[in-house]
């Protein structure tokens, strides 16, 4: 009877298996057919309104491409702004994708510029190019390569910069194109160096403010009175540096303001928020007793909004990502000369806006939880400093005049955050106060960990340090990410050579 009831489940538990596998799989094919339904509608409005012109092949395939490019940057790159929200349980993953997807698809058209520089970061020299021919297929050639390696990374699992992608991919178009002398080099070499700069300011950052918030707020005897005299202060920061992130970043193309102008109304802002806030968290403390899951709760909204901040902001500078080369392919074909600054025609906009939200909203979910609760645990304390250090990192770099990414800026902060509560973890033994550690919230683990005490307590310590290490910090996400990080720029080189070729092969 045994053998039967076993046999049994183990055919139920297939069936279960088999079933879940055809409900990811018809999951995902609806996925691409909704994709591949706004590729069609991208090809079927240029050829609806360009027919006409000559080479209009051409620019409904470069239409399609950008409109791929646009849904790869929503599937990668949006994570990062609004992971680890959703980690810390700020928000929903619904909510998180409508918020990114309006605000996104708001940052692009209202603050995307009307010009867009079309030769990215000045990497190659487009007076090498030979004629406006050339010229457009190497554009074309860098944004599919740069969209193709944007799609591995995020079929892998790793948030990579998607302007680094399209770097690559413009370096090796120009190379294939007029040679190795067309890339400026020193150029290229500080783009390297954000691989570290990026992630090591983020990660600083972001630990520094878990370290104060936990050493001022957190491991005090009366935390509610520590949270009332610093969350309005940590929330202000927060407003003044988002403030100052998005006249920087957000809404320079319509309104450049000066550095000393900048930094006032990031001071006002910060002022403007601080005494409201305190009778916000009085009130909301009120019937507080100082539990930790009471005191984070008190971040919740400014990490809902920082959310919804980061992504206006990316939006209004991402996209230039997916429409600058497509801007320079129709403003070469339609004028017959190469540009380094194109005009962008409204339809292109439209395309990059609504391809990044409809990436997101499609295939966005697999790296925001990548980022948001895969690296390690968040909760609203820990994911506010996450957003915090992506507003500050870009503040204090663009002041110094250091490259960064805003990708590897926020997995940066994200691990630093991790990296910190593990260091913080380790000090167990060595201190008194419970407090100082951050326990990893796995009771299963812990109920083992005391039977095992109760037989054997060397082995107990042994299995709590190893569980703690291994919750707080996953090290192969890192080793992931950085192997993704370090090979974009070459990877999206090869491609764009690669394609450049195809492309001239095709068109001779």
């Amino acid at each position: 009877m045994s053998v039967k009831k076993t046999a049994l489940d183990k055919d139920l538990k297939w069936q279960k298996r088999m079933d879940a596998g055809l409900g990811e799989t018809a999951s995902i094919s609806a996925k691409l057919g909704l994709a591949l339904v706004f590729l069609l509608a991208c090809s079927a409005f240029v050829a609806f309104h360009m027919g006409g012109l000559p080479q209009s092949g051409f620019l409904i395939a470069a239409a399609v491409i950008g409109g791929y490019m646009a849904l790869n940057i929503g599937a990668n790159d949006v994570a990062n702004n609004v992971g680890p929200a959703v980690g810390s349980k700020a928000l929903t993953m619904v909510g998180a994708l409508l918020i990114a997807a309006i605000f996104e698809a708001a940052g692009a058209i209202i603050a995307g510029g009307d010009v867009v520089g079309t030769i990215k970061n000045g990497i190659i020299d487009p007076t090498q190019m030979p004629d406006a021919q050339t010229f457009v297929w190497a554009m074309m050639a860098a944004l599919l390569a740069a969209a193709l390696w944007l799609n591995l990374a995020t079929w892998f699992g790793a948030p990579v910069s998607t302007t680094h992608s399209i770097v690559g991919g413009v370096m090796g178009a120009g190379m294939a194109a007029v040679g190795i002398g067309a890339v400026n080099w020193p150029t290229m070499g500080t783009i390297a160096a954000s691989w570290v700069i990026s992630p090591v300011l983020g990660g600083l950052i972001a630990a520094g403010f878990l370290a104060f918030i936990k050493f001022r707020i957190l491991y005090t005897e009366d935390r509610v009175t520590a949270a009332r005299k610093w969350v309005p202060i940590l929330v202000g920061v927060m407003v003044s540096a988002f403030t100052m992130y998005l006249m920087m970043k957000g809404v320079k193309k319509i309104w450049k303001a000066e550095t000393p102008v900048v930094i006032a109304i990031g001071v006002a802002a910060f002022f403007l928020t601080v005494i409201p806030v305190r009778k916000a968290v009085f009130r909301a403390s009120a019937s507080m007793t100082g539990r930790r899951k009471e005191i984070a709760s008190l971040f919740r909204i400014p990490l809902v909004v920082s959310a919804a901040l980061l992504s206006f902001a990316h939006g209004s500078n991402d996209v230039a990502n997916a429409i600058g080369p497509l801007a320079a392919i129709v403003s070469g074909v339609d004028s017959g000369q190469i540009v380094t600054s194109a005009p962008i025609p409204i339809w292109v906009m439209v395309i990059g806006a609504l391809g990044i939200s409809a990436g997101l909203i499609l295939f966005g979910p697999k790296l925001i939880k990548t980022v948001g609760s895969k690296i390690t645990k968040l909760d609203p304390i820990r994911a506010y400093t996450v957003a915090l250090s992506a507003a500050l990192t870009v503040i204090v770099a663009s002041a110094l005049g250091l490259p960064v990414s805003s990708t590897h800026i926020a997995v940066g902060a994200v691990f630093g955050v991790g990296f910190l509560r593990e260091s913080l973890s380790h000090r167990r033994r060595k201190v008194a106060s419970p407090m100082l550690v951050d326990r990893p919230e796995n009771e299963q683990g812990d109920e083992h960990i005391e039977a095992l005490r109760q037989i054997d307590p060397t082995e107990a310590e042994k299995a709590e340090k190893k569980m703690r290490k291994r919750l707080l910090v996953r090290r192969r996400y890192a080793v992931t990410i950085a192997t993704a990080w370090v090979v974009t720029v070459p990877a999206g080189a090869f491609l764009g050579a690669l394609l450049f070729f195809t492309i001239r092969g095709i068109m001779l």
